[in-house]
């Protein structure tokens, strides 16, 4: 198990899976021979990005760029030569950020007088600034098989470890962690490098006319003025676009532009809600970071549950059902890529697409997409569509029936597919707030009906995991199978992760069958 000493540690003390009683009871993840892998993935406070800094007002960005254009260019050297100094060895292509900054400020210069490139990388700098996306917590887990699987012994697979990072302000981004789980089902991590890199934003993605009027039909922002700007509109159009669009349409309605305004702004929104960015790809799959970036996702990108997806034509994509949260609204949303290089978020739709928790099954079932889902925030659902972004119906399936779960219960990733069922690792909550996990057992043609589900929790947290940011918590979004054994990987009280591991047969015999 390789990795950097502050970031994964093996934890001292009792051998994996042999932890003794939990709160004066018997663990039933002993009896069930859960074996923890010791593994313990910790938030690194080193690990920076750097993000643009934006004043709160325009003239505050005019005074600062005013200041560095009366220095000379002896002063302007000096003072950027100090700033690349200390930051070059912290984040890679540091010059090149710079001056994209430029370009985003430069329309608040004063005139258009030209600058040398030192200049431009100055004002650049003084318009960024790092942030330790991780500094505050490292959890929430989701894994999946990696798209590349050569080089590798035989019996082994590497895998993609998505990972939810909090850093200042609780703001919360997507990180990867790169593995393999060997032919005797050990897990073995990569070790992250230093570096981290937000992605850049896809110029001119398109946007489909019907499925963004479906939308402001269902936000309730349908209206003449908002059909006034599709009419204008092709079949599909850009950013830029609608941008255009609905200035023209307010200056058309000048004396109704104060009630008009939300509803442009509602249409916006909904436009840099649905995004694409792209990575590099010589950057480390370690060194990618999804991080906030419409205003639906401004107090972070939370829980995002990745599955491999098999569709009827044999074409395979990843997909992540996430939470979007703009410190109000919970917007569940979904990400796909192929190779985790491009990435397209998109909202989901539809009145039954509500509350946290949704994750997708692998594959279509008798010919339609299928999700799990918790509108209620209590019990689980499932849904069908024949349209991937909309979800119009929901049928309950199971119900906090056990006294570890009452308080609620809810899925810990996409459901997993064996010979004798749906294999769905579970959420409960019970009294003093404390999670634990379980699992049921739905039938393969037909996900409704439950066939199967343990009354003890697989996992629950114990001596060594439950104190962190919200104690006594253990919590997943997402495991798979390597030679007959679940693979977990879970958050450890929302502040860390790490790896447990369980015999298939073992789980699907001690259920209660249906």
């Amino acid at each position: 198990m390789v990795g950097d000493s502050s970031t994964l540690t093996l934890e001292a003390g009792s051998p994996p899976g042999m932890i003794g009683p939990v709160n004066g009871k018997a663990d039933t993840s002993r009896i069930l021979n859960v074996k923890r892998t010791g593994i313990v993935i910790r938030p690194n406070n080193g690990r920076v990005v750097i993000r643009p800094f934006d004043p709160a007002s325009e003239n505050r960005i005019e005074r600062i760029l005013g200041r560095v254009a009366a220095l000379s260019e002896a002063e302007v050297d000096l003072l950027l030569e100090d700033v690349l100094s200390e930051f070059r060895n912290r984040h890679q292509k540091t010059r090149q950020f710079f001056l994209r900054r430029f370009e985003q400020i430069k329309s608040h210069l004063l005139t258009d007088q030209p600058l040398s490139e030192n200049r431009k990388l100055l004002m650049g700098a003084y318009f960024t600034q790092e942030y330790s996306l991780e500094s505050a917590a490292l959890f929430n887990p989701s894994m999946i098989w990696h798209p590349d699987q050569s080089g590798l012994q035989e019996g082994s697979r590497r895998f993609i470890l998505s990972l939810r990072a909090t850093g200042e302000g609780h703001i919360s981004s997507i990180t990867f962690r790169g593995g393999v789980i060997d032919g005797q089902n050990q897990v073995h991590i990569d070790e992250p490098t230093r570096f981290v890199t937000a992605p850049e934003l896809v110029p001119n993605t398109l946007y489909d006319k019907r499925l963004f009027a479906r939308k402001l039909i269902e936000l309730g922002v349908d209206s003449p003025f908002a059909d006034q700007v599709l009419t204008t509109l092709g079949d599909q159009f850009t950013h830029d676009d609608i941008q255009r669009s609905i200035h023209r349409a307010l200056q058309q309605n000048r004396p109704r532009h104060r009630e008009l305004e939300p509803v442009a702004q509602n249409m916006l929104t909904l436009v840099q809600s649905n995004y694409e960015i792209f990575f590099s790809p010589e950057l480390n799959l370690s060194e990618r970071i999804i991080f906030p970036s419409s205003p639906t996702e401004t107090n972070g990108i939370e829980d995002a549950r990745f599955v491999e997806f098999h569709d009827d034509d044999g074409s395979l994509r990843y997909y992540a059902t996430y939470t979007a949260f703009d410190g109000k609204v919970v917007l569940p949303q979904i990400l796909e890529t192929e190779d985790f290089l491009r990435f397209k978020a998109s909202t989901l739709n539809g009145p039954e697409v509500r509350n946290k928790g949704l994750a997708l099954f692998p594959r279509r079932v008798n010919g339609l997409y299928a999700m799990l889902s918790r509108q209620d925030n209590e019990n689980i659902y499932l849904m069908y569509s024949d349209m991937l972004h909309f979800w119009y119906t929901k049928e309950l399936i199971a119900k906090p029936t056990y006294g570890w779960e009452f308080v609620q219960l809810g899925n810990c990733g996409s459901p997993l597919e064996t010979e004798a069922g749906w294999l769905v690792l579970t959420h409960g909550v019970g009294p003093m707030r404390k999670y634990a996990m379980g699992a049921f057992l739905l039938d393969l043609n037909d996900p409704s009906r439950l066939i199967g589900r343990l009354e003890e929790p697989l996992l629950e947290p114990n001596a060594n995991e439950r104190e962190g940011y919200v104690p006594n918590v253990v919590y997943s979004c997402g495991g798979v199978i390597h030679n007959g054994e679940l693979i977990i990987p879970y958050a450890m009280s929302d502040y860390a992760s790490t790896f447990a591991t369980v015999p298939i047969d073992t789980i699907l015999g001690a259920m209660v069958r249906g």
